[in-house]
């Protein structure tokens, strides 16, 4: 009997051993850089939402880059992860062309006036790591009324990845080589910062062109104990992706810290209404359309 119990008390040892060596916490930082794709923008233009280089669209602004770089970091404890992510000029801007020659008020001709305001919603992204689940929530404010909504699904299983032999380290850890075609998800910059939603925008969009599969290298390391990537639709069956790169997008690790992180600080708001991925999109939508059309009704700029 007396064996029976220390063999117990031996396996229930090893087992809080073995869950407190998966249960690490920290950081993993990040830098990444994205191009921009100018045919998927849109212009507003004293109030009409037009597209890059269609009839009657300005150039682009003076000085535009054509890739966007920025820093992201994953927060992790336990089985649960939060996504966090700077980028430059987080506002928007409006742009509003002003008539008039060089003669005209103030001297300033033809000079374009602009005006920067912030988005009427606030989005984070969640990772249930055990589950293999992504979580986004979104937080949208009118009125001075805030409503936060949270919107599940399960990550894509890796397919057509090609193994490689090959090897280096990132960030201290010893990363394996794969390669995989992939096609990025269009989303379309009114899907991303609104449009005016409806079934001409759903016709749109399914009437864009398809992007064609781009070639991504990845350098993935199994040494730690979750599996994520910071491009979901591509996360490996096991293991943490410290470095992808193709012709439109990379990411890179640059430090990956263990410390200790409060639970509470990376699971997602309690109080989010559940909705579907699409449902997100469409309350996304009409919140920037609202917040499109309050902008140019007080607008400073003069109207013509």
């Amino acid at each position: 009997m007396k064996q029976v119990i220390v063999a117990c008390l031996l396996a229930g040892l090893f087992s809080a051993s073995a869950l407190a060596q998966t249960s690490v916490s920290g950081k993993i930082t990040y830098e990444g850089m994205r191009q921009i794709d100018r045919s998927q923008m849109r212009m507003v233009i004293n109030g009409q939402e037009v597209r890059p280089g269609s009839p009657g669209a300005p150039e682009p602004p003076e000085g535009m880059p054509d890739v966007i770089s920025f820093t992201q970091k994953l927060v992790f404890s336990g089985t649960m992860a939060k996504e966090e992510t700077d980028r430059p000029g987080g506002n928007m801007m409006f742009r509003r062309q002003m008539d008039g020659g060089q003669g005209g008020s103030g001297g300033q001709g033809n000079r374009p006036r602009e005006m920067r305001m912030t988005p009427p919603f606030e989005q984070q992204s969640y990772l249930d790591l055990a589950n293999r689940q992504r979580i986004d929530v979104m937080t949208i404010t009118k009125d001075s009324v805030k409503q936060t909504y949270r919107s599940e699904h399960t990550l894509p299983k890796s397919e057509g990845w090609q193994l490689s032999d090959k090897t280096k380290k990132i960030a201290g850890y010893v990363c394996h080589k794969a390669t995989v075609a992939y096609t990025p998800q269009r989303r379309m910059n009114r899907e991303r910062n609104g449009n005016n939603g409806g079934n001409a925008d759903a016709n749109a969009q399914a009437q864009a062109p398809q992007a064609a599969a781009e070639n991504y290298t990845i350098w993935y390391t199994t040494d730690l104990p979750f599996t994520y990537s910071p491009v979901a639709a591509l996360t490996p069956e096991k293991g943490v992706v410290l470095q992808i790169e193709s012709d439109s997008q990379s990411f890179k690790a640059t430090n990956v810290a263990m410390e200790a992180i409060d639970e509470a600080a990376v699971q997602p708001p309690k109080d989010a209404k559940a909705v579907s991925e699409d449902e997100m999109n469409q309350l996304r939508r009409r919140a920037m359309a609202d917040f499109r059309q309050k902008m140019m009704q007080n607008s400073p700029f003069p109207r013509n």
